[in-house]
């Protein structure tokens, strides 16, 4: 008897509103740079992603506008800073290339998920472009008629 095999992918949190605000160009995964008790945190799914962007300084990348909320029975002796920059590791030639991505004009740089990958945090990074109020809306649109046409063959289906 061998040992159950585990999802190897497990979300802890999603950013659906980068999907909604932005054009997602390219994909990076990155490992960060965490304390004890934001490991802990994030197990129990207190993140909130919504305004998370990552920034170059240096040559090395950080996740910024992340809060992971302390749980309430942490230790009281550890200092926890819930809103703190988080350094990211990635690859030299990911970085130089997010790197020139974010300099580009209209780009941007914004963190879409975390998730376990055995048992380290990764983070999903993505090379942005911002969307336009009327693109939003052709999005809502889209969505709206793609719901319809499930409804309406469902319906033809159903007879």
């Amino acid at each position: 008897m061998g040992k159950k095999n585990k999802a190897v992918n497990k979300t802890i949190a999603l950013n659906r509103k980068a999907r909604h605000n932005y054009f997602i160009e390219t994909k990076f995964e990155a490992g960060l740079v965490l304390l004890g008790w934001e490991v802990k945190s994030l197990r129990a799914g207190r993140i909130n992603l919504n305004d998370a962007y990552v920034v170059v300084k240096k040559g090395e990348a950080w996740l910024l506008g992340t809060n992971i909320s302390p749980l309430s029975n942490a230790s009281k002796h550890v200092q926890t800073e819930p809103k703190r920059d988080r350094k990211l590791l990635l690859k030299t030639t990911e970085l130089t290339s997010l790197e020139i991505g974010i300099n580009q004009k209209g780009f941007t740089s914004v963190c879409t998920a975390f998730y376990w990958k055995g048992h380290l945090v990764k983070c999903e990074i993505a090379l942005a472009k911002g969307k336009a109020l009327y693109d939003k809306r052709m999005g809502d649109k889209q969505k709206d008629w793609e719901r319809e046409k499930q409804r309406i063959t469902r319906k033809l289906v159903g007879r």
